[in-house]
């Protein structure tokens, strides 16, 4: 049963119960006023009713409430069958838009599956294959279209320095092979999403039914001028390069040294493909650097070689100075193939010679002053400035990698008094040879001089010219000559004071002469010391040590 029945039902109902009510207390009026009036109650007898004329009113006010109250509820019953019916149309509308919408996309279902279907037997939109465009085009279209291309056909090779040469099919044999290649690439696609090629525009890289002569391929390719050792340039790794105040990375270069085994197989695979241009570049066909600019060891290296720009070496050479900092530094670091740091050690031992050419003056020949004020050339000796130039190489490598700043001599072999003027400085004794004379010097000062007797040049004995140093100091010793067969000595002198400075030749007081100075050496010198009288070889002896300087010279 519907809602508006029970509603309905329910109306009725209700009218009754108020009829009724209305009913009883009509009665119960009339029964009440007929206790109060019957006295005055009149028969008629025209009718034989008796009639209460004054209760009418009763009636009609229950027939009126009656009547408004179905009216009302009709009224209510109207507005809810309108509001239905409204529903209803909605409900009609609606459904007639699903069916359209239904019918719509089954239309364009339809449409999509028949195009699908369409694909089944063609290319889809905008494809290429090869680099040729073949949208929607059948097998026997693509296949038809690739034998006309065998005559004529040329592979063009693009080369990394702008350059172009051609492979011509001609020459290597080339023909056309009816095969199920182009079939085949039609079968890989899938027909259902022919519309994401609107967008994704494919792209087929493949081999066709084409043949050709493999030795006669390789020997074009052996003849084309790329291939020739001299138009190849080696490739170069990216490596930390100085620029102003630090090393930066420096980008690889390519060159155009062929990787033949690449090339070769990107040839024969272009040619399968029916293609027309191979990019050498992008196809890889030249030998890469073994390091690109991104690379993680070219970042290290760089990283380390700045550090060793931080230090900062300076050679004290009173009163000179050498500095090693980052503008020296950076042209002796380097990198090898493998990005290991390393130094450049022709670089560093170069710039240590230059500091010794500089300031050694070991074995070189020296202008002096003598003490009687004429100029003398003396060569030869053992004393002078040496720098240890290997210890130094090791010595400057560790400041440089340990990044140091520091201020030192360099490690020497030999050393001298002074940089300055003569390198045997204030204090040294001077032996003039000619003149038999010896002059002792302590801080520029001459304390002592004294005539003397040096070796005897016509046995081959003659004390020689150079620069030396005192050894030692000894008193009271034997000097002796060679040993005799018998275990005695050719000759022995015993002296009180002892100054060797070059091996066996030095020297001491002789006490057996008599006469010093003149030309007493040349016919009884020594064997080559430096004869002094007693009376002076005590101050000698007591002005100076080991390590002073000994001037002899003509």
């Amino acid at each position: 049963m519907s809602n508006s029945e029970n509603s309905r039902e329910d109306i009725e109902r209700s009218s009754e119960e108020i009829l009724e009510e209305t009913m009883r207390e009509i009665r119960d009026d009339l029964q009440s006023s007929s206790q109060d009036d019957v006295s005055n109650a009149s028969s008629e007898e025209d009718d034989g009713v008796i009639r209460l004329d004054d209760n009418e009113e009763f009636y009609d006010r229950a027939e009126d409430e009656e009547d408004a109250y179905l009216s009302e509820e009709d009224g209510i019953e109207e507005d809810e069958l309108d509001e239905e019916e409204e529903e209803s149309g909605k409900k009609r509308g609606k459904k007639k838009a699903l069916i359209v919408l239904l019918v719509i996309l089954g239309v364009l279902v339809l449409a999509y599956l028949g195009t699908a279907l369409f694909f089944t037997k063609h290319f889809f939109f905008y494809t290429k294959i090869n680099g040729t465009e073949f949208s929607a085009e059948t097998v026997s279209a693509v296949e038809s279209y690739m034998e006309e291309q065998v005559e004529g056909y040329e592979l063009t090779l693009e080369e990394i320095d702008g350059g172009t040469e051609t492979i011509v099919g001609d020459d290597i044999d080339l023909t056309y092979v009816d095969g199920k290649e182009v079939d085949d690439l039609l079968k890989d696609q899938n027909p259902l999403l022919w519309i994401t090629a609107l967008w994704d525009h494919p792209d087929i890289e493949a081999p066709v039914g084409v043949e050709y002569d493999a030795d006669k391929l390789n020997e074009v390719i052996a003849g084309l001028k790329c291939m020739q050792a001299e138009e190849q340039v080696a490739p170069q790794s990216a490596r930390p390069v100085f620029q102003e105040t630090e090393f930066v990375i420096q980008d690889e270069v390519v060159g155009s040294q062929i990787d033949t085994e690449k090339f070769t197989e990107a040839v024969n695979e272009a040619i399968s493909g029916f293609q027309s241009t191979l990019d050498m570049e992008a196809e890889e066909c030249y030998v890469l650097p073994a390091f690109t600019a991104d690379a993680p060891e070219v970042a290290a290296a760089r990283d380390a070689m700045n550090s060793y720009l931080g230090a900062s070496i300076t050679y004290d050479f009173s009163p000179y100075t050498e500095v090693v900092d980052s503008a020296v530094i950076s042209q002796w670091v380097t990198v090898d193939d493998s990005m290991n740091v390393t130094f450049n050690q022709d670089a560093v031992r170069a710039y240590i010679q230059e500091l010794a050419n500089k300031y050694d003056t070991y074995g070189k020949n020296r202008t002096i002053v003598t003490s009687r004020g004429n100029t003398v050339e003396v060569s030869g000796g053992s004393y002078g400035w040496q720098i240890d130039q290997e210890a130094e190489y090791n010595a400057l490598i560790a400041n440089i990698q340990n990044a140091e700043t520091v201020t030192r001599e360099p490690q020497y072999a030999r050393r001298a008094a002074s940089h300055e003027g003569n390198d045997y400085g204030g204090s040294y004794v001077e032996i003039d040879l000619t003149n038999q004379h010896v002059w002792v010097y302590v801080n520029g000062q001459c304390v002592v001089e004294t005539d003397c007797v040096t070796g005897n040049p016509q046995e081959g004995n003659g004390t020689p010219q150079g620069v030396y140093s005192i050894a030692y100091k000894q008193m009271n010793t034997t000097l002796r000559g060679p040993k005799l067969p018998d275990g005695t000595y050719e000759w022995e002198s015993p002296v009180t004071y002892w100054m060797p400075f070059n091996g066996g030749i030095g020297l001491h007081d002789a006490p057996w002469r008599s006469a010093f100075g003149g030309n007493i050496y040349q016919g009884g010198g020594s064997h080559g010391c430096v004869n002094l009288p007693p009376s002076v070889a005590g101050t000698v002896y007591n002005n100076i040590q080991a390590g002073t300087p000994v001037v002899c010279h003509y």
